[in-house]
């Protein structure tokens, strides 16, 4: 008997655990949205912000072909913290479809036309989520300053 009170506590306990992860995931969102709004106001940015909760700047709007969301496009970025650490960038630009990069990018580059530049501001829903990634922490605010280059 007692080892059956046992396993029932262990299998509610796990259950229980589960249950507060999606809270986590919610706190990340909530926290996330605060975080941003601060920085666009500590920063004295005018972002435009999407149903997504995705933020976007466009700085120049550009000339050329604009993106949907399965483009080939090529882009040159800086990506940071909030704190303005940088954890990736590419001065040159790199060649994709947009269905293969995370969701902030695949909504957000479709906001700026070929030869445009701007600023993505991505909640982590809308990047790598709660889990950590290679130098990138779970629950993270992205930053990417962009140029895209190319529309395919």
């Amino acid at each position: 008997m007692k080892k059956i009170v046992c396993l029932l506590t262990l299998i509610a306990s796990f259950f229980s655990c589960g249950s507060s992860s999606s809270n986590d995931v919610r706190d990340f969102d909530a926290q996330n949205q605060a975080d941003i709004i601060k920085y666009i106001a500590d920063n004295n940015l005018k972002a435009t912000k999407t149903e997504s909760g995705l933020y976007y700047i466009v700085n120049k709007e550009g000339s050329g072909a604009k993106p949907v969301s399965n483009s080939q496009v090529t882009v040159a970025y800086k990506g940071y913290f909030l704190n303005g650490n940088v954890f990736d960038q590419n001065s040159n630009g790199i060649s994709f479809n947009l269905q293969q990069v995370i969701a902030g990018w695949t909504e957000g580059i479709t906001y700026f036309k070929e030869g445009g530049e701007g600023m993505l501001l991505v909640p982590s829903k809308l990047g790598y989520g709660s889990q950590n990634r290679s130098r990138i922490p779970g629950g993270s605010v992205l930053i990417f300053d962009i140029k895209l280059l190319k529309v395919k």
